[in-house]
């Protein structure tokens, strides 16, 4: 039988490792890291980490933190691309990475009701988005990022509250190659498949879910 004062002392230094964990975190997110190149991400992904829709910011707050993480570790090994922050995550330790994405994840976000796929399917836009085209090999988003959208595990990240500016140049960058980093290749067969105005189209669908009325 494990002493009770081991117990207490295991207890006591986990939960400072915890909190060691949360403050550097939330550090990296408001002030950057410790290598001046490692930006705060507050400024371009807001206060509230939900992103800035005008230039194209994406949401993080709520973001699974695996997925978060892989995220970074893939910026920084070149496997995902982007000139602001393959740098920026080059600069961060692997502490700082999974603290900051601990943090992210940790962050709230607005709550979006929950609908069900035959309620919400009364446009050819919505039907792409919840039942996609299986005669051209194309599934719907939500069966993979869930119902609505919210986001499944660390592999399906949520797609509503994110800018349709954002979405569109992710399924744009799967399609032409520049973004390659999926599970599976699964995003690079579904986004090939679809047309200018499909990718539009469905990203509009989710970020437009913002705010929408629904039931479960």
């Amino acid at each position: 039988m494990i002493p009770l004062d081991r117990i207490l002392v295991s207890g006591a230094l986990l939960l400072s490792l915890q909190i060691a964990q949360a403050t550097e975190g939330r550090t990296v997110f408001t002030q950057g890291g410790q290598n001046p190149a490692a930006m705060a991400c507050i400024g371009c992904h807001g206060a509230d980490g939900m992103g800035m829709a005008a230039a194209g910011f994406p949401r993080l707050a709520g973001l699974p933190a695996g997925y978060l993480s892989k995220q970074l570790a893939d910026f920084r090994s070149g496997s995902r691309k982007n000139p602001i922050m393959e740098p920026l995550a080059k600069a961060l330790s692997d502490s700082e990475i999974q603290s900051v994405s601990a943090a992210l994840a940790a962050m709230p976000t607005p709550k979006t009701p929950v609908v069900r796929r035959q309620q919400m399917a009364s446009s050819p836009d919505e039907k792409l988005a919840l039942y996609g085209d299986w005669s051209r090999g194309i599934p719907g988003c939500v069966q993979c990022h869930g119902p609505g959208g919210l986001g499944v595990g660390e592999h399906f990240p949520p797609l509503v509250h994110q800018p349709a500016s954002y979405l569109v140049a992710q399924l744009n960058a799967w399609r032409d190659g520049t973004r390659s980093n999926d599970t599976n290749q699964l995003m690079v067969g579904v986004a090939k498949a679809l047309n200018d105005e499909e990718v539009k189209a469905v990203a509009d669908y989710f970020a437009n879910r913002i705010g929408q009325e629904g039931t479960q």
